[in-house]
Formats: structure tokens, sequence, C-alpha cells
């Protein structure tokens, strides 16, 4: 009962189809699966996957423009929010190539099973991001729960000429990690709260340059 409500609730917000929403259930099955060999994601969000992990990455769908070409989703693990982007990008006919950036094998081939069973127009790069920065350009780069914010700034420093918007998505200690990070970058952004928790929110970041002290 729990699992049709959260379902529901999905449809509810996101208006997919019943196809989508069976590749969703598939989805949901091989990574709980998975999850006893791998840890893709924490034992007590198990029961709440709908809600924690697949609405919660899907509310970005909607700010991605349709003109986006490619997207590329640093640490991807169990295949958030790329995966769910990628899945919903093709139930609204958005034509965009998504990029899973994830460093560990056995992760990586988990997603890749996915994505084929799933048959998306995804590419599974199992690279280290922060030491690969030359590889990975696209018009949108997302993060969840991928590193502190200090890194992930220094990382699109690093590339900023091969990205052109950014969304990141930042929990209990987003608000802080931005007021520590407004002392040694200038960050044009725009914020938005997350529908799935209060204590999150969203940045989306259009242009950033580092403070000369």
């Amino acid at each position: 009962m729990v699992q049709y409500t959260q379902i529901d609730t999905f449809g509810r917000f996101t208006q997919v189809s019943r196809e989508t929403i069976t590749s969703l259930i598939k989805y949901e099955k091989f990574l709980i699966k998975s999850n006893k060999m791998l840890n893709l994601i924490g034992k007590s969000t198990i029961s709440e996957i709908w809600t924690r992990h697949f609405l919660d990455s899907s509310q970005v769908i909607d700010f991605i423009d349709k003109n986006t070409r490619s997207i590329i989703d640093l640490g991807s693990g169990a295949g958030f929010p790329g995966l769910i982007i990628a899945i919903l990008a093709k139930d609204k006919k958005i034509h965009t190539k998504v990029k899973l950036v994830e460093k560990s094998p056995k992760k990586a081939s988990f997603l890749r099973e996915i994505v084929n069973d799933l048959n998306l127009n995804v590419e599974v790069l199992n690279i280290n991001a922060l030491t690969h920065v030359k590889k990975l350009e696209a018009d949108l780069i997302v993060a969840r729960a991928f590193k502190p914010l200090k890194i992930i700034l220094k990382f699109l420093n690093k590339n900023k000429q091969n990205w052109k918007k950014v969304f990141l998505f930042l929990g209990k200690t987003g608000h802080e990690e931005l007021i520590q990070a407004s002392k040694s970058w200038y960050i044009k952004y725009k914020q938005r709260m997350s529908i799935t928790s209060s204590d999150s929110v969203i940045i989306v970041i259009d242009k950033l340059n580092k403070k000369i002290n």
C-alpha cells in the first residue's frame, strides 16, 4: 500500500506515462536487489525509493531546456539524479544525451545494465570526475550527494569553459556551505526549495568566478 501511494504521488507530480512508471518499477526492483551487494542507497530509504530518490531526482526536469543537448551527472552512484532525468526526458520527448559519471566499476556496471534494459540515451563513464576534467563537457552538469560544495566549485572552475549551467542538490548543510563559499567565490545562482525535504535546496549556477584576495 505504501508503494502504491508513493507511485501515485510521483505520477501526479511528474505527469509521466504508464510505460514510464513500468520502467521505474523495473529500476526499483533491480536497485533493491543490487543494493544488497553494492550499498547503492541507505537501508533506511529502501521503503521510500519513490519519494526520497525518484521524486527528489525528478524535480529538476521541468527546468531543463528542450535545447539542452547534453547532461553530465557527477558521481551518479545508484543513478540519482541522472538516470531519473534520462527516463523522464525520454517520456517528455526531450532529446538530450545523459552521461553518468561513476568511478566505482561495480556501480558503473549496475548503471549500464539498467540503461540497456530500459533502452535509454545514456552513456556510463567509469572514471573519476575530479581527475578527468577534460572529458566532461556538457550543456548542463548535475550533482546530488557528490562532494562538499567547496570541492564541486573547484571542479566547476577548472571546467567552466565546458558547461553552461549547473544544478546542485544541497542538503541540511547547504545554506552554511553557500555562506562559506561566497567568501571565496562570486556565484551567480538561483535557489529553489526542494519539494521532498524542507531542509534541502537546489541551486542553479549560471556563472562562477574565483575571488582574488
